[in-house]
């Protein structure tokens, strides 16, 4: 098998098309062209009028060393790499572990999901604890908070079965470094569970949050058909270490109802949003060390406008489906305003875990059809802003939160904003054409008090500045939603780079974005493999 790289061809190319161009590319017959698939396929948008298809293809060809030997200074034809899954243990070298001892995962979401589905295909039986409901009650739940205001501090937009990630657009992608191809394997199992085949080659596959809690209730069923336990409504309260210094070594778990779990490995898979299991860890002696993440609002626009504005003539294209964007600029203070977790026709939700806050998402479904698009403008912030203590990030997001909270007016609705108010300094009154798609309801308000002052210079600077990369953004009456606090974890769990355990706890396994090594579901779901194989390495010794 061979491998075919950008290998282009116009958007509305016939099916047939696609085969001429690779025999054309290999120089070869159409009789020895055996078979072919498409490993990959995106677009280059940059000229709208003219867009174009890009392909990785995998060839199936005759005489195939003759044809890469003839071609070998094509840099774009190589042999296909392989991309299989292997597991690192299992059978024999692990028949000599402790059977009455099962690894722990805590967390369901992305990384605590691969994290215990590799462990029991491994035939480690995990015992999974998860602080939330399963899927469909959370739902319930997180629905009854948008429409009641009504928030279920365990059950919500953070917490429970699938975690953030199940009210999101569904992302399955990353700019990660992946020589061992963990997110093929991410891939593959969420098409065995349900994912459309899809996601197997389009360049930004995603899934939308209706498809996820299916797809979530399909693998659980899996890991427990391979002997592994869940135990819902289970939150972990404290944990048992042993010994001091280099020999510290965690002994086991405790939940909130009292119950003592016996255990030598815990994946630590707890999520951005778990503040008071930080704070346990860290109070046991954890090494936690504070690190940056970013603070901004949500932003809605048309979903016709960044169609148009991206696509040209195109929009509305169903291979190019809703488009998205990306943006950076760099204010003269010094700062970066991004944009960040792009949904394209989706709706900006309420992302509360704790009474008295207000947190802004952006969520899709997999049709990505309705009115608007939105994204997260952040601008990025270090430990530096918030010195002193390792959680002292916790400090200010729940700082921004009751203030969003006040500014909402006290009753869970976000406050808001018109982009053109906020750049001129004056409060908006009457929403004009966007109207804003956040639960239960947005509070027109001013928010130059909703983030430190360098944010709301930096980002008054941006929205125009955005303007001249997309022409139309700075749009007077787009709606800006805040606050969004939950970007990234604002603490690292930190973890030696050799077995991934804790520098100072041996058995913990700090893991995915709450512990500061991932970002979205593609790459916590790949920080899941990662650390299940470190586990099982060390269960195998």
């Amino acid at each position: 098998m061979l491998r075919i790289n950008e290998l282009k061809l116009p958007l509305d190319h016939a099916e047939a098309d696609l085969r001429q161009a690779i025999l054309a590319r290999l120089g070869i017959a159409g009789a020895d062209l055996l078979g072919f698939s498409v490993f990959k396929r995106s677009y280059d948008a940059r000229k709208r009028s003219a867009i174009v298809l890009i392909y990785a293809i995998d060839a199936d060809v005759r005489a195939e060393a003759a044809v890469l030997a003839r071609l070998k200074h094509d840099a774009h034809i190589l042999p296909a790499p392989d991309t299989g899954y292997r597991f690192v243990a299992g059978g024999e070298q692990l028949q000599g572990h402790d059977r009455n001892e099962r690894p722990v995962v805590i967390g369901t979401g992305p990384c605590g999901l691969f994290a215990a589905l590799i462990l029991a295909q491994m035939g480690l039986r995990p015992l999974i604890l998860e602080r939330g409901k399963v899927v469909r009650e959370r739902t319930v739940d997180t629905f009854g908070f948008w429409r009641k205001r009504e928030l279920n501090p365990e059950s919500n937009v953070q917490y429970g079965e699938g975690g953030a990630g199940t009210f999101s657009d569904g992302k399955l992608y990353s700019q990660i470094k992946d020589p061992k191809h963990y997110g093929r394997k991410v891939l593959t199992e969420f098409v065995k569970a349900g994912a459309p085949d899809e996601i197997m080659y389009v360049s930004k596959p995603h899934i939308g949050t209706f498809r996820l809690v299916k797809m979530v209730e399909q693998m659980r069923e899996n890991i427990i058909a391979l002997g592994g336990e869940y135990r819902f409504e289970s939150k972990v309260s404290d944990i048992e270490v042993e010994g001091e210094g280099e020999q510290r070594q965690i002994r086991g778990v405790t939940l909130a109802s009292g119950e003592h779990i016996p255990t030598r490995h815990v994946v630590l898979a707890i999520g951005h949003s778990a503040r008071d299991t930080f704070e346990m860890l860290y109070e046991r002696g954890v090494y936690i060390e504070a690190k940056p993440f970013s603070v901004g609002f949500r932003v809605e626009h048309p979903q016709s406008l960044i169609d148009a504005c991206r696509f040209g003539p195109n929009a509305g294209n169903k291979i190019l489906g809703a488009a998205d964007y990306k943006l950076v600029h760099h204010a003269a203070n010094g700062r970066s305003v991004y944009s960040f977790c792009m949904c394209p026709g989706g709706t900006v939700v309420a992302a509360a875990s704790e009474p008295g806050r207000v947190v802004t998402n952006g969520m899709s479904q997999y049709s990505r059809n309705e009115r608007n698009a939105n994204s997260a403008i952040v601008v990025g912030i270090t430990p530096a802003d918030y010195p002193g203590h390792p959680l002292a990030g916790i400090a200010l997001q729940r700082q921004l939160e009751e203030g969003a909270f006040a500014l909402g007016g006290g009753t869970y609705d976000a406050p808001g904003q018109l982009m053109g108010d906020f750049v001129k300094g004056r409060a908006s009154t009457a929403f004009g054409s966007v109207v804003p798609s956040f639960k239960p309801a947005v509070h027109l308000t001013d928010l130059a008090t909703a983030l430190p002052d360098y944010a709301i210079v930096a980002m008054r600077e941006a929205f125009p500045a955005f303007d001249k990369q997309i022409r139309g953004y700075y749009q007077e009456d787009a709606v800006l939603t805040g606050v969004e606090t939950r970007t990234s974890s604002p603490i690292r769990i930190k973890r030696r780079d050799d077995d991934l355990q804790s520098l100072n706890t041996r058995g913990l396994f700090p893991a995915g974005e709450g512990a500061g090594y991932a970002g979205g579901i593609l790459s916590a779901a790949v920080d899941g493999i990662k650390v299940a194989e470190a586990v099982a390495l060390s269960m195998a010794r």
